[in-house]
């Protein structure tokens, strides 16, 4: 009886544990929502739309909304299918030569200082054309987005069963069919979360646009080849002004930046439905 209490007791500790453990875990990602919710909702609301549609001489943060959602979609159309294919040919020859190369170096980009990208691409793209642009911003975020869907891509179609494969292939099917239309579909909820942690990333990304973007809040962009600006840029350039107002206009950015984040992220990944093997 007193072992039997004995086990009871441990495994009693041990779920407490855990479950102050994941608490601690959790603790700040619900912290940071709510500090940015209590410190930008105010700002917004004392400005109203105006906020969301207007310049910055006007007390908006329009271009720069408009600026990040340019910069994601161009570099999304940029990125998301190169690394598709990088990822699935990972997944395809993980044993070839070129294979191994691929995964070391997409393990190496993915801990990349994205500064760097960004020097990169302001001497590729910003230098040669004297001017920043949209299409230097996209490509330098292109560039960080590529290894997480590549990578996202080849591990969760290495996670489906070979004795899919082999049934494709008792079928007829043959290999690029078996992996567009059987694999990529079962391992699709994987390859989406990589899109959207990619995107979330590159959405959030400062350090790159600084040497590519350089910025543009008082209008709004017209031209991929002109400056442009962005919801974290814009919030890195007001927390570097002393005034208090800049600040509070920075917690509204980023209000905006975490809402639209949310927005996209959580019904996306709500409506994946997991596949039984």
């Amino acid at each position: 009886m007193w072992k039997y209490d004995t086990r009871k007791i441990k495994e009693k500790l041990f779920l407490i544990a855990v479950a102050a453990l994941t608490i601690l875990a959790v603790f700040p990602l619900f912290h940071i929502v709510f500090t940015v919710f209590y410190e930008g909702i105010g700002t917004i609301m004392a400005t109203g739309p105006t906020f969301i549609t207007g310049t910055l001489g006007e007390g908006g943060i329009g271009p720069a909304i408009v600026g990040t959602l340019m910069l994601t979609l161009l570099s999304s159309i940029i990125g998301i299918p190169i690394a598709l294919a990088v990822g699935i040919y990972a997944y395809e020859y993980p044993n070839s030569r070129i294979g191994k190369i691929t995964t070391t170096l997409l393990q190496i980009m993915l801990e990349f200082p994205t500064i760097l990208v960004g020097l990169f691409v302001m001497q590729l793209i910003v230098i040669p054309t004297g001017s920043y642009s949209v299409i230097a911003g996209a490509l330098a975020l292109a560039i960080i987005m590529m290894p997480y869907v590549a990578v996202y891509t080849a591990e969760s179609m290495s996670q489906i069963p070979f004795t899919f494969r082999e049934a494709a292939f008792g079928l007829g099917v043959n290999r690029a069919k078996s992996v567009f239309m059987i694999i990529a579909p079962i391992a699709k909820r994987g390859i989406l979360t990589g899109l959207l942690i990619s995107t979330a990333k590159v959405a959030g990304e400062t350090a790159p646009l600084l040497f590519t973007a350089g910025g543009l809040y008082q209008s709004y962009p017209h031209s991929l080849t002109e400056p442009v600006g962005s919801i974290s840029l814009l919030i890195y350039t007001l927390v570097q002004s002393p005034s208090a107002a800049d600040h509070q206009m920075a917690w509204g950015a980023a209000l905006v930046l975490m809402v639209i984040f949310l927005t996209v992220f959580i019904p996306i990944r709500m409506s994946l439905k997991e596949v039984k093997l």
